[in-house]
């Protein structure tokens, strides 16, 4: 695909954080607090080269790489196009940002509908919020879905030689969620099993050996801390009402992702066709999907 290659690097900032977001994708690339602590993973390519992409039209893979719609097949890679894609500034001030991204000639290739993408950006103390909307600015029904997948840096602060283990991630509400596993890289929803999360979910590098953990929410709002008993720093993502969640990190990595997702892979036994997939989202004609995330910073 022809995709833009262009990009500007926007700098946002107050009293308590700075913050760099690259028009490449709307991708937060950097979180410092004011001790200049760095909260973003820095995208090392020995690991994982991102730092907190969106994810759009379609979270996780689809089954082959393809989809059937209005009887015609697509390809399309993992997570969408739109992480890859040139966003276009529309609004921005000193502590806000406003990103957007529409269908074009590349994106029809691989997704035909017309939309339009908006991220903002918008820091209020030490918490960076964002507003994902979604609208349809075609005559028929849109299918999609969305997602975010920011990574952390483990240890949270690079002047220390803590170890990977001794942080941990809280999830709130404190319960027992259902665990949709990975048979790598689809879920397999015949195998869902319970996952005790009513207390703190200790890090270890084998828990991702694995792949991602999914897990199924069904609360109004989610929150993931990630924190060491020991140390003051911690990262805190609230997500308003996602379907699922993943925490996920590379093989032996120093960092971790906490990811809401409006959506999912495909199952091993999805039929390909997009309005079956699992966690797909139906839009009328020029409606509009809100939703919303934020990082913030402890």
């Amino acid at each position: 695909m022809n995709f833009r290659r262009v990009m500007m690097l926007v700098n946002l900032g107050n009293e308590y954080l700075k913050v760099i977001i690259n028009t490449k994708g709307a991708e937060v690339t950097s979180i410092k607090n004011d001790q200049n602590i760095e909260y973003i993973w820095q995208a090392d390519s020995n690991f994982w080269g991102r730092h907190a992409p969106i994810l759009f039209p379609i979270v996780g893979r689809l089954k082959d790489d393809q989809y059937e719609y209005d009887g015609k097949k697509y390809s399309m890679g993992q997570h969408g196009f739109a992480r890859e894609m040139e966003f276009s500034v529309t609004k921005r001030t000193n502590d806000a940002v406003t990103m957007q991204l529409k269908s074009n000639a590349s994106t029809f290739e691989m997704y035909p509908f017309h939309f339009t993408l908006t991220i903002s950006y918008l820091l209020s103390g030490s918490k960076l919020k964002a507003e994902i909307s979604v609208t349809n600015d075609g005559q028929n029904e849109m299918l999609f879905s969305v997602g975010a997948h920011p990574a952390f840096n483990v240890p949270l602060d690079n002047l220390s030689e803590k170890d990977y283990s001794e942080y941990y991630i809280n999830v709130f509400p404190q319960r027992t969620y259902k665990q949709v596993p990975f048979k790598a890289p689809y879920i397999d929803l015949n195998n869902v099993s319970d996952i005790d999360l009513s207390k703190l979910l200790q890090l270890k590098h084998e828990i991702f050996y694995d792949d991602a953990k999914v897990i199924k929410i069904n609360d109004k709002k989610l929150i993931c801390r990630l924190g060491n008993k020991n140390f003051d720093h911690g990262v805190e993502v609230e997500a308003n009402k996602p379907e699922y969640a993943g925490l996920w990190s590379a093989k032996n990595a120093p960092f971790v992702c906490l990811e809401p997702w409006w959506g999912v892979a495909d199952d091993i036994n999805a039929d390909g066709i997009l309005a079956h997939k699992n966690g797909i989202k139906h839009l009328l004609s020029e409606q509009t999907y809100n939703t919303n995330y934020s990082i913030e910073i402890f």
